[in-house]
């Protein structure tokens, strides 16, 4: 994408300078964007996005985490399914109904959720860039499988 738009590569060899950065976060809930706690998927208006594969969700395979299936509730909603072939993310009006189709509009929002809260925030991005708030939920599976009280759901 970035030759395709023009942009140059440079080749050969490059030294890089030893940089500082210093990230200040108190916790992954006191972000930039709206966050969703376990306690809180409950009290979503608008639907739970669930964001991994599509056989994670179903419970039928679960490479990382010990319990295989999904949030109650939850619709799945694979990272994948927004972006086009090449990897970028699909139109805006491409977003818009398949978001719709999913039951997010502007009036209620939505929530997002995968395994560890990394690809659910692909989620939140085109929502974002069709101008729809979502909520990512950090913990994501990995933290409610973890809490035994938890409900879990499988199957479609």
């Amino acid at each position: 994408a970035w030759v395709d738009s023009g942009g140059e590569l440079e080749t050969g060899f490059t030294t890089v300078g030893l940089g500082d950065v210093t990230i200040t976060h108190r916790d992954l809930y006191q972000g930039e964007l709206p966050t969703l706690t376990a306690d809180r998927t409950a009290e979503l208006t608008g639907p739970l996005l669930d964001a991994r594969a599509p056989e994670r969700f179903r419970g039928e395979r679960e490479p990382v985490d010990p319990v295989a299936g999904h949030i109650p509730g939850a619709r799945s909603t694979p990272s994948t399914s927004v972006l086009s072939v090449d990897g970028t993310f699909r139109t805006d009006d491409e977003l818009q109904e398949f978001f719709t189709d999913r039951g997010v509009d502007a009036s209620t929002g939505a929530g997002a959720y995968c395994g560890s809260g990394v690809t659910a925030a692909v989620l939140i991005a085109a929502l974002q860039m069709i101008g729809l708030e979502a909520q990512l939920f950090p913990g994501s599976w990995s933290q409610w499988c973890a809490e035994p009280d938890r409900p879990v759901a499988t199957g479609d």
